[in-house]
């Protein structure tokens, strides 16, 4: 046997009957059902509807009791032991469950949360379960879930630890430790795919709860990498997501949260821009919760923050002509006597554009102030503390795409002709297209982390270009028309055209295509895609190629519900095949008490019942497989030393 596997498995194993114990558990677990995946995107920072699902596991918690209780328990006990479940610290706080605590109902309800948590955790080992379980009461859970209380004696004693856990006052928190394994065990595996970031302020809270979640992979989004490429020196993405932190009005959000000095911003933008309405707040909401002295301030933060981002883009543009983007240069073009600007061969009016802030000589230059400006706020944002973890948790957890138990996940898309054929875009001289192109992007991203001190390298002004370029994969468009938002009334100048491959994933051959690229040739691949919401009320729907792509942004966030008419898509992936669920606006948890049920969710089936898949099927699995064809070659190695009678035993022989 190779002396590489022995000095590997030296320290781990120091008998025979350690490798056997071993090989038989891990070919035990290839034989379990696979445990239940949940597939997100684009939260952008709604940190309340996120956390909801999660809790809920997207109404997962409500139809396992549905599959345990049956026609035991009415419908509206399940639905407030759903609540329960899911809310614990609120429920016991509030009706109904604050008028009948006792002793009694304590008992109960903890007898009937073991039970449910058995019937939970039935799919995963008891290693497994143990790890879910809360140390200061995993003793005590175990007792209770492994009792057999058909036994006279052993229900004695499974009645005397409830009533010691009662008198100790400890029943409270002993039911939201039970509560929160079980939200644990109902969903094995989170995927996030792309965005966690923009559109409002709760990132923090979506990213907190990432970190701690037990089992997460991300796939960026173009707003994640607006952050990242921020943090690693881009001087435009830092300035383009503070300019949509302004535009979604919660600039003053982000100050508080990450320490971000934006003292110097609005001084200058108090002292040399007026109140505009194009620069206002988008959004009642946000106008509502701003004083008249904010909300002034903040327009004209935002029109200042504009216009230094259009100089560092026309920047970019000029230095990377690779980029083929030099007809996204409009400050050289102004025409200050006329007051307007030339737009792909068109003449287009301007409105409030600020010509004293644009040099006639170098229209792309910074001021001096300006300069300032971007250096203080690069310098806060990239000291945060927060930032560094949270940027440094998806460069961990992240990649542009996964495969994942035969799927395909990512963000935006691979941009696609016409004709179905893949796009190329050039980098540093190399044209890459499809799969390629979304391994030098990934490729791209983690260069420029190892330079956040350069905002003028290649890697960084990429990350840029995945932001805004017509062939990124992850924009999707052929321009972004933030300019003519701004300055231009006619709206025929606002239409951004999507990439062809959005009309054509609607082609079952198209997504076999992309899957081939991939290795993926099995009939029951998919792939699942984010960042174009569906538009429900328009009759789209988000299953799309006879179910070979499933698209799971439905607008989660506020600002995309007049399009979309719902509240974001999730997708549940079981043993048995895959179920999309449709979300409805989440209000607050005080409007699910009183309604006494969570109405947020729909379920569809989308697989039916097919055969069940098993750990050995999956992703997991062939990384169990192989720890399997390493034990086996041990056993071998020890029967061929005839040492199976030994005693003692070691590696080293």
């Amino acid at each position: 046997m190779d002396q590489y596997y022995l000095n590997l498995l030296r320290e781990k194993y120091s008998t025979p009957e350690a490798v056997y114990t071993e090989l038989i558990n891990l070919e035990a677990i290839q034989n379990l059902p696979k445990g239940t995946e949940l597939y997100l995107s684009d939260v952008h920072g709604s940190s309340a509807a996120f956390e909801h699902i999660l809790r809920t596991g997207a109404g997962n918690v409500r139809e396992k009791l549905e599959n345990y209780y049956g026609d035991e328990w009415t419908a509206e006990k399940k639905d407030w032991f759903s609540l329960l479940i899911s809310y614990p610290e609120y429920a016991l706080k509030h009706e109904p469950f604050e008028s009948v605590k006792d002793n009694d109902w304590y008992a109960d309800t903890i007898i009937h949360l073991v039970k449910f948590m058995g019937f939970c955790a039935v799919k995963y080992t008891r290693s497994k379960v143990r790890k879910a379980l809360p140390q200061k009461y995993t003793y005590i859970i175990e007792e209770l879930l492994y009792t057999d209380l058909t036994q006279r004696k052993k229900n004695l004693y499974y009645k005397n630890i409830l009533n010691r856990l009662i008198s100790l006052k400890q029943a409270e928190p002993f039911i939201i430790a039970l509560s929160e394994v079980i939200q644990r065990l109902v969903i094995d595996h989170l995927h996030l795919v792309g965005d966690v970031f923009d559109r409002s302020s709760g990132e923090e809270q979506v990213m907190e709860r990432l970190i701690q979640h037990h089992s997460v992979d991300l796939q960026w989004g173009n707003h994640d990498l607006l952050w990242m490429g921020a943090h690693f020196g881009s001087k435009a993405n830092l300035i383009t997501l503070l300019r949509i932190a302004a535009r979604y009005g919660y600039l003053f959000e982000l100050e508080r949260t990450y320490g971000l000095n934006l003292r110097p911003l609005f001084l200058f933008a108090e002292e040399n821009y007026d109140v505009t309405e194009a620069f206002r707040p988008k959004g009642a909401k946000h106008s509502s919760l701003l004083q008249e002295e904010s909300e002034e301030l903040l327009v004209k933060a935002h029109h200042a923050l504009a216009v230094i981002q259009f100089k560092l883009e026309e920047q970019i543009i000029e230095r990377r002509p690779e980029f083929q983007m030099a007809n996204r240069k409009f400050l050289g073009k102004v025409d200050k006597v006329n007051q307007r600007v030339e737009i792909d061969g068109k003449v287009c009016e301007l409105t409030d554009f600020p010509y004293d802030r644009i040099d006639e000589n170098d229209p792309t230059l910074l001021s001096c102030e300006e300069e300032h400006i971007v250096d203080t706020l690069m310098e806060s944002f990239q000291r945060s503390e927060k930032i560094r973890k949270y940027m440094a948790f998806l460069l961990e957890k992240g990649r542009m795409y996964l495969v994942y138990n035969g799927h395909l996940l990512f963000h935006g898309c691979l941009p696609m002709d016409a004709n179905g054929d893949f796009q190329s875009v050039e980098l540093e001289g190399r044209k890459v297209h499809g799969k390629s192109m979304l391994d030098a992007f990934d490729m791209y991203v983690r260069k420029a982390s190892q330079s956040p001190d350069s905002s003028e390298d290649y890697a960084t002004d990429v990350l840029w270009y995945a932001w805004a370029g017509d062939k990124s994969p992850l924009f999707g468009r052929n321009k972004m028309t933030t300019f003519e938002r701004y300055y231009i009334k006619d709206k025929e100048t606002h239409k951004e055209k999507r990439n062809a491959y959005f009309d054509l994933r609607e082609n079952e051959d198209t997504v076999k295509k992309i899957l081939h690229t991939f290795g993926l040739e099995h009939k029951s691949a998919r792939i699942i895609n984010g960042h174009t919401p569906v538009k429900v009320k328009k009759g789209e729907s988000p299953i799309k190629a006879g179910g070979r792509l499933i698209v799971i942004d439905g607008g989660m966030n506020e600002a995309y519900r007049a399009a979309t008419g719902i509240a974001g898509y999730s997708l549940l992936n079981n043993s048995y095949g895959f179920q999309i669920v449709t979300h409805q606006p989440f209000e607050s948890v005080s409007d699910l008490f009183e309604r006494g049920k969570d109405e947020t969710s729909l379920k569809h089936v989308i697989d039916g019942k097919l055969e069940r898949t098993l750990i050995k099927d999956t992703t997991i699995g062939t990384a169990i497989q192989k720890q399997i064809d390493i034990l086996l070659e041990v056993v071998e190695y020890i029967q061929s030393q005839e040492i199976l009678n030994e005693d003692k035993f070691s590696f080293d022989i």
